[in-house]
C-alpha cells in the first residue's frame, strides 16, 4: 500500500505536465498525496475495521477535500446516495493495493477488490482493473515471475501485456479509464528492474500519471519486498499524523496477521 501511495506523490505534479523520461527528481517540488492517497487509506482503514466501504471512501473524501477528485466522484461524495455510478474509471485501480497485501487466497482478494471498486465503480471495467491490480500484488507477494505474472493476468483479464515501456510512451495519451491506466501500470513494473525503477518507468509513460505510478508503485512494493526505507520516509512525511497512524496499524496488522 505504502508503494501506491509513493507512487501517486512522486505522479502529483505530472499529471498535467508529463514528463517521458526517466530522469526526475523523485521527490519534486510542489509533490503532493492526492485522491490515490486518500482513498488507498480510506480502503486499508475499512479493511482493518471490517467497515463498509462506501461510508469509509465517502467520509475520507469528505474530510479531504480538494485532493484533485473526478467531478462525477465529487457528485456522488455530496450526494446522500449510497448507490454507485457505473464508474469504469481508472479510480476503482488507484484504491484498491491494500486488499491485495490483506489476504493470502485468490478467491477472497478477487470478491474483496470487486466490493471495494462496485461502491462507485460498478462497470465491469472498472471491477476488472480493480481486480487485476489487486491479483498482481497478490501474486508477486506470493514470489511469482513477472513471465508468470504476466501471462496469467493478461489471460485472465484480457490485457495486451506484450508491448514495451519504449513503445507505449511515444503515442500514449492521458487516459482515466482503467482498460486505458492498469496495463500500462502492470508494464511498467513488469519492464522494472527495482522499486524506484517501476516507479520511474510508469512516470516516464506520461498519461494520467499520479493513478498510474500509484497502481505501478503497490505492485512493486509487492514484488520487491517493500519500499526503500529512504522513499518510504519521505513519503510518509508527506501525510497528516491520521493518515500516517492508518498506514502504520495497516502494516501492523499484516505482521500479526502473518505471525499468526
Amino acid at each position: 500500500m505504502l508503494g501506491a501511495i509513493v507512487g501517486d506523490i512522486v505522479g502529483s505534479i505530472y499529471e498535467f505536465n508529463n514528463h517521458r523520461s526517466k530522469d526526475f527528481p523523485l521527490f519534486g517540488e510542489d509533490c503532493k498525496f492526492t485522491d490515490d492517497t486518500v482513498l488507498t487509506v480510506a480502503v486499508a482503514d475499512c479493511l482493518m475495521n471490517n467497515g463498509n466501504y462506501t461510508e469509509y471512501i465517502k467520509n475520507y473524501a469528505r474530510k479531504y477535500t480538494g485532493r484533485g477528485y473526478g467531478g462525477r466522484f465529487r457528485q456522488w461524495v455530496s450526494s446522500e446516495s449510497m448507490e454507485p455510478y457505473n464508474s469504469w474509471g481508472n479510480g476503482s485501480a488507484m484504491r484498491v493495493s491494500a486488499v491485495g497485501f490483506a489476504y493470502n487466497d485468490l478467491a477472497t482478494i478477487m470478491l474483496e477488490s470487486q466490493r471495494s471498486a462496485e461502491v462507485t465503480h460498478n462497470h465491469p471495467q472498472g471491477i476488472r482493473g480493480a481486480q487485476a491490480t489487486a491479483v498482481v500484488i497478490f501474486m508477486a507477494r506470493q514470489g511469482q515471475s513477472k513471465e508468470e505474472i504476466r501471462e496469467t493476468i493478461a489471460k485472465s483479464f484480457g490485457y495486451n501485456l506484450n508491448r514495451t515501456v519504449d513503445k507505449i510512451r511515444p503515442v500514449y495519451v492521458f487516459n482515466e479509464s482503467c482498460q486505458g491506466t492498469v496495463p500500462e501500470a502492470i508494464i511498467a513494473f513488469l519492464e522494472s528492474t527495482d522499486f524506484e525503477d517501476a516507479i520511474r518507468n510508469a512516470i516516464s509513460l506520461g498519461g494520467d500519471s499520479d493513478t498510474l505510478t500509484c497502481i505501478t508503485g503497490g505492485i512493486a512494493e509487492a514484488f520487491y519486498d517493500g519500499v526503500p526505507t529512504d522513499i518510504a520516509k519521505k513519503a510518509l512525511s508527506y501525510l497528516d499524523s491520521n493518515m500516517r497512524e492508518v498506514v502504520e496499524k495497516f502494516y501492523g496488522s499484516l505482521s500479526q496477521s502473518e505471525a499468526g
